[in-house]
């Protein structure tokens, strides 16, 4: 136990946690790996855990939790070895809710905070489309305000959640001539008119329901916006801090439980009269994985740290996300290798978590973006600041 971050009830918190995924989820997970369709009734269990609340107001069915709950809730996700599923829940809570949360009056908030928290609706973030990938203020969905209505016309893709959650948190512009300053946030229920959305099918997260979607003259009352017209952009880099740091320790987390099983793998696996772990190359490989994997988990405790006392910790946050989604893709990789032949073999887990790491350079802002974003903030000068309401 980390102590400097993780208390008792942490901990205690942690076991109930993996004694509940042992029991509800893993015995499900291979199906929703085949069929990508995760079954409502775990929304519903993990809402009646409180899980989705950890750190939601209480006012809203929440439990107004430090982020370190959260740390543990994303760490345990990724140890079931279903990128998906864990994406799925992940995305609903972090992506969409937040956006609920900070940007949602009083109205929304009892409308969709509650039922979030409890599992009984779902939620997903819209931002990326099909021409624009990571350039968020290159986005060409609109919102044309119509007396005390908004239409909205435009296309999404790469939305978790994006078919089977039940309303969508989406980015609009409602002044398109102002660029990243005419962007608005909206929340739209799925059944809504005009809203259609189709399956992607993917190399990782197959757990997972990953969507394009249409938005064919949508029309929403006007008290759907959320925050301030034009002030999506920034309430939209504000939470990439809380995205990315989430994708940082999801990243620390499946590197570490790789090494786990690798670790164990290795001190079963005999080769010329003793273990393989016994062997130089492979010590000093593991060793050189694990020291990676450590260095950037006491970095992404630390952010969260920065984080949970209201620091706004953007750049850190990125280069968390940056260094650890490298450092995962290379540490099972490598522990893959370790495996040989049956590391390549379906019935083990290194297959399935190789392609579900493979999107942590990719999500959340490229790679390469983050490169471009840390260059600005770091040799340019540039100061991204926080949102106000």
């Amino acid at each position: 136990m980390n102590s400097m971050y993780f208390t008792e009830e942490h901990e205690l918190f942690r076991k109930s946690l993996q004694d509940f995924l042992q029991k509800e989820v893993v015995p499900h997970i291979d199906k929703w790996e085949e069929t990508g369709i995760i079954d409502r009734f775990i929304w519903e269990k993990f809402g009646e855990m409180g899980f989705f609340g950890l750190n939601y107001p209480e006012e809203y069915g929440g439990l107004d939790l430090d982020l370190f709950y959260t740390v543990i809730l994303l760490e345990e996700l990724q140890k079931i070895n279903s990128g998906g599923f864990a994406a799925a829940i992940w995305a609903h809570v972090y992506l969409a809710m937040t956006h609920v949360n900070k940007e949602g009056d009083h109205a929304i908030k009892e409308k969709y905070l509650t039922v979030s928290i409890t599992g009984e609706k779902i939620g997903c973030l819209c931002i990326t489309e099909p021409f624009g990938g990571s350039d968020v203020a290159g986005m060409r969905t609109t919102a044309v305000k119509q007396g005390e209505t908004y239409v909205i016309n435009g296309s999404k893709t790469f939305i978790t959640n994006g078919v089977y959650s039940d309303y969508l948190v989406v980015a609009a512009k409602t002044s398109p001539e102002l660029g990243n300053k005419g962007i608005s946030i909206f929340i739209i229920d799925r059944d809504t008119p005009g809203v259609s959305a189709t399956k992607l099918d993917k190399l990782g997260w197959r757990a997972s329901d990953t969507g394009e979607i249409a938005f064919d003259n949508v029309v929403i009352p006007a008290s759907n916006l959320m925050g301030e017209e034009g002030k999506g952009f920034p309430y939209i880099m504000q939470h990439f801090a809380l995205e990315r740091l989430i994708m940082a320790i999801n990243a620390h987390a499946r590197a570490e439980y790789a090494l786990e099983y690798a670790k164990q793998y290795m001190s079963e696996r005999q080769a010329f009269g003793k273990t393989i772990d016994k062997f130089q190359a492979l010590r000093h490989s593991y060793a050189d994985m694990y020291a990676q994997m450590l260095v950037n988990k006491e970095f992404n405790y630390a952010m969260t740290y920065r984080l949970d006392k209201g620091e706004y910790v953007v750049k850190e946050a990125t280069i968390a996300k940056l260094q650890s989604t490298k450092m995962a893709d290379e540490v099972i990789y490598q522990c893959l290798q370790y495996l040989g032949g049956y590391g390549y073999m379906e019935e083990y887990p290194l297959a399935r978590m190789l392609r579900d790491s493979r999107l942590g350079p990719i999500g959340g802002g490229t790679s390469e973006i983050l490169r471009e974003i840390i260059s600005k903030m770091t040799l340019d000068g540039r100061d991204y600041k926080p949102a106000t309401k």
